[in-house]
């Protein structure tokens, strides 16, 4: 397995806790879940739900309370966090918001992989040019500002800062969810041609239906901060046991 989760939990405690507060509900709650290399974990929750916490987690942004988090065989404390931050990389729901509007594309995409790697300024040069063409950009963009892409290229930059350190897993945050019909098909595609060249792992953070039963191999449901159902997506999709997992999924 690329990554095992095995009882994650995580419990913000207050700055000025006294004796007699009651302990914090967790936000998330010994979430357990297997994830193959080439495969696809949908996470699907209302809001407070615990996704968000999660995907922090698994990103590296935020330690656990208690559990283990396991990548090829390793724990994940014993693994360098430089090592960790390039096997799995994040994209966010708004691509605009991660983007420095005063640096060009290219340099963007240079400072990332100068800080996740050392390489010399030539070869980071050729990763960069080719990382856009992985994602269907054209070398010229390496000069252009974020303000003068669409919001169809500015996700496809996001994927390139995701892509530029070769990682192993992608966390994709509400990613596709801000973009028109077309331009979330492209992408759809899109990512599922590097999934295969590049044999990823994604786990995708999302409410949309058209993403689950068309990327993802397992799904995910949390509540309060707890997982509900997991297990495979067309198990789930026909069969969902619980009635929250029926509204979410408009079933």
């Amino acid at each position: 397995m690329i990554l095992t989760a095995r009882y994650l939990t995580k419990i913000y405690k207050p700055k000025m806790a006294m004796p007699w507060h009651p302990e914090p509900e967790p936000a998330i709650d010994r979430i357990c879940f297997e994830l193959g290399a080439g495969e696809t974990l949908a996470i699907i929750g209302a809001a407070g739900s615990g996704k968000t916490t999660l995907a922090r987690v698994l990103a590296g942004a935020e330690t656990v309370t208690t559990g283990t988090l396991v990548m090829e065989g390793e724990r994940v404390d014993a693994v360098s966090s430089d090592e960790y931050h390039r096997s799995i990389r994040m994209m966010f729901q708004d691509p605009s918001a991660s983007l420095n509007p005063n640096l060009s594309i290219g340099r963007q995409l240079d400072s990332t992989l100068k800080l996740a790697i050392s390489m010399p300024e030539a070869d980071r040069k050729q990763r960069v040019l080719d990382t856009l063409q992985d994602v269907g950009l054209l070398h010229e963009h390496i000069d252009f500002y974020p303000d003068q892409l669409s919001s169809g290229l500015k996700h496809r930059v996001a994927l390139a800062r995701a892509l530029i350190t070769n990682p192993k897993v992608i966390i994709a945050d509400e990613s596709l969810s801000s973009v028109d019909v077309s331009v979330r098909a492209k992408l759809i595609n899109l990512l599922l041609k590097l999934q295969r060249e590049r044999d990823l792992s994604y786990i995708m953070i999302t409410h949309d239906r058209e993403i689950i039963e068309h990327m993802c191999d397992k799904l995910m449901v949390l509540q309060s901060g707890r997982t509900i159902e997991y297990g495979q997506v067309e198990q789930i999709l026909n069969q969902p046991k619980e009635a929250y997992s029926r509204q979410l999924l408009a079933l």
